[in-house]
């Protein structure tokens, strides 16, 4: 019956979480590593170290499966005094339901194996087309992206000895992509032709690892590794323009939809951390966590079946020129009695993208976050509650090639409620 009724709920949960995908990056994943401002590599002390490091799971004493659900509210704007447009972005809620969880066989007391399904990262955005029609002499046309991965996570750690663990995580990740917006390059202020609707809907599988040490000096002194590897997600789906059948194209017998294929990559990660007591009640984390993203968002190359796309495939590539960044983050968690803790936390995520390759629809802001939470224990259940804001730094884009101009502001508020029970 157990089995059974864990089963079902690894079911629910997935076929959640591809119904309402995240639509921008988490940086934290989990209640308690959120209220810590993401500082969780060199503790990892609860379910979530699925994700975070999980040779951290060897610390967790019963077998534990949690709940949690995170909630990113993105608050865009942008403006170009020249054209007249000062729009802000809609306001949308981009919740995403994860489940986590750990099992000891009793084959071995030293080993543990756990399994998340989990939405880990995306980014997405969308606009009032009326707010930006005079980009288009008064047209008004659905602005919009999303791309998401869940993840479905089997993992394992073993403990060498009290002080040293190592543990591995197998990452099947099914991403998705949705993109609207007027049909002609973005930047190309007036239109030379006239604009027309362009939609493009995808999905796909890929697959990676994920591997993770930790040491612990003391009780009061830990440190910690991990590393995760570049994963491919291999798309494929349908895209329709009604330009590519009009008298404006160049080629002439084209469709106006064509099936296709691109290859999306989520980066390597390498993240560092340490976690120490200063005073018994009081855990103070520090972590350095590094994105390999000029590996994978450099230009997405897209591939059509239909022949006669094919020979225009160029215009579909989705050039990024995204670069390397490195996070640093602060967290602390303060045990007000045997049932409360308190946390806290602050971290710096620069921008990726330049301002060569910067879009309106795949929106790259330098942050400062700020985050609290809490948690609270009642016999064998766990409450944790993570809320953070996300302080973006306006971008300036100067009149470019392929690039709107204008300045560009976003701010996230953000939350995360879990769940868990230990047995």
């Amino acid at each position: 019956m157990r089995s059974r009724t864990i089963a079902v709920m690894i079911m629910l949960i997935l076929a959640i979480g591809i119904a309402y995908p995240n639509g921008l990056s988490l940086n934290s994943i989990g209640p308690k590593g959120f209220g810590m401002g993401g500082a969780f590599v060199g503790l990892a002390d609860d379910y979530t170290a699925v994700y975070w490091n999980p040779s951290g799971l060897t610390q967790i004493q019963k077998n534990f499966i949690g709940v949690f659900a995170t909630d990113v509210i993105p608050m865009g704007t942008y403006k170009l005094p020249a054209a007249g447009i000062d729009a802000k972005e809609k306001t949308n809620n981009y919740i995403s339901p994860n489940l986590m969880g750990l099992y000891h066989f009793g084959a071995s007391d030293n080993l543990t194996f756990g399994l998340g399904v989990y939405v880990p990262a995306g980014i997405g955005s969308e606009w009032e087309g009326n707010d930006l029609k005079n980009l288009d002499s008064g047209r008004v046309y659905a602005w919009m992206s999303k791309i998401a991965v869940v993840n479905i996570s089997p993992s394992a750690a073993y403990k060498f000895s009290d002080n040293f663990s190592i543990g591995v995580a197998v990452n099947i990740l099914y991403g998705m992509f949705d993109l609207q917006h007027p049909g002609m390059p973005l930047g190309q202020l007036p239109r030379a032709v006239p604009a027309m609707q362009f939609t493009e809907s995808s999905h796909g599988f890929g697959c990676g690892m994920t591997l993770g040490a930790l040491y612990k000096a003391s009780d009061k002194f830990s440190v910690g590794v991990t590393f995760r590897s570049q994963a491919i997600v291999k798309m494929s789906g349908t895209m329709e323009n009604p330009f590519m059948a009009s008298a404006f194209d160049p080629v002439p017998g084209t469709p106006p939809s064509a099936d296709f294929t691109r290859d999306i990559g989520w980066p390597m990660w390498i993240a560092g951390g340490i976690a120490f007591r200063p005073i018994d009640n009081l855990v103070v984390a520090f972590d350095v966590q590094y994105s390999a993203w000029s590996k994978t968002e450099d230009t997405l190359r897209t591939e059509f079946t239909d022949p006669k796309w094919e020979l225009q495939k160029s215009g579909y590539n989705l050039v990024l020129h995204w670069n390397d960044a490195t996070q640093i983050r602060f967290g602390a968690d303060y045990t007000a009695n045997q049932n409360l803790d308190l946390r806290a936390g602050f971290y710096i995520d620069p921008a990726p993208a330049p301002d060569e390759t910067y879009s309106i629809l795949f929106p790259s802001i330098s942050y400062t976050g700020i985050s609290l939470g809490a948690g609270y224990k009642v016999n064998n259940f766990v409450f944790d509650l993570g809320v953070e804001y996300l302080i973006g730094k306006d971008r300036d884009i100067a009149a470019a090639t392929n690039v709107l101009p204008g300045t560009y502001g976003m701010n996230i508020p953000a939350w995360s409620l879990g769940v868990g029970y230990a047995f």
